[in-house]
């Protein structure tokens, strides 16, 4: 998940199942687009019939999808275009939409994030503490170079620089990334004090973590080059999907 030339998180390579097949698509019922389902936010509606981010996609029953940022969300709640969109995918369902959706949503994005991480850690997929995390990128050992958000820049800049060597990339742009998560969320998910950097060890959970890196990335607004404007519904019958699929 490198990232030199401010690329996107992900790669051909990651966006092709094992066998070499290109992902099951899903289209938004907001912009009327269709992206890769793990690029996308599920919604599912709950027994009660309240409207929840299902961001592992594995709620039963219906679900519809959305690719945009919190700010665009936060906008479709506020105007009632979220409603109508859902009105259309999920027709005949009494739903109620929670006012505080947005908010639930990242916080499950969150959450996706930092139990992944805490997976590659107690799988052995993790460096922590900067001496550990400098010696393994200067040996070429280090798959991703991760930092808080509240790291500040000499850190992150020396261990850019041992990762750079490690790979024979001097002179590049290569570099770590800054994390959506502050030191306080970094430490509480991998139960750890003051963690402020990381780094990933095996090419293989690279990648598992850049699909969680990536939707919350995207819904905080950190990518600028696909914004797109709510359709007006046409197509609805694309915009739902059942049992979790």
């Amino acid at each position: 998940m490198r990232n030199p030339r401010n690329e996107p998180l992900s790669s051909d390579k990651a966006d092709r199942t094992p066998t070499g097949k290109t992902p099951p698509e899903r289209k938004c019922v907001l912009t009327g687009r269709h992206d890769a389902r793990g690029d996308l936010i599920r919604l599912a509606i709950s027994p009660d019939g309240d409207v929840l981010p299902d961001v592992l996609a594995r709620a039963p029953g219906r679900g519809a999808w959305i690719g945009v940022s919190r700010a665009d969300l936060e906008k479709a709640l506020g105007n009632g275009k979220l409603k109508g969109a859902l009105a259309r995918a999920f027709k005949g369902t009494s739903l109620r939409i929670p006012e505080d959706l947005a908010e639930r949503t990242q916080a499950a994005l969150t959450r996706a994030l930092t139990d992944r991480l805490g997976i590659e850690l107690r799988a052995g997929n993790v460096l922590l503490g900067t001496e550990r995390i400098a010696q393994g990128a200067r040996s070429g050992a280090v798959t991703f170079l991760g930092h808080a958000s509240d790291a500040g820049t000499d850190g992150p800049n020396k261990l850019a620089q041992a990762w750079r060597v490690g790979e024979g990339a001097e002179g590049t742009g290569l570099k770590g990334i800054i994390l959506p998560l502050d030191r306080a969320a970094l430490s509480v998910a991998l139960g750890r004090d003051n963690v402020v950097h990381l780094g990933l060890t095996d090419p293989i959970a690279t990648e598992r973590v850049a699909g969680p890196l990536q939707r919350l990335m995207h819904f905080l607004g950190h990518e600028t080059d696909d914004a797109a404007e709510p359709d007006d519904g046409a197509g609805a019958n694309d915009d739902i999907d059942t049992k979790g699929e």
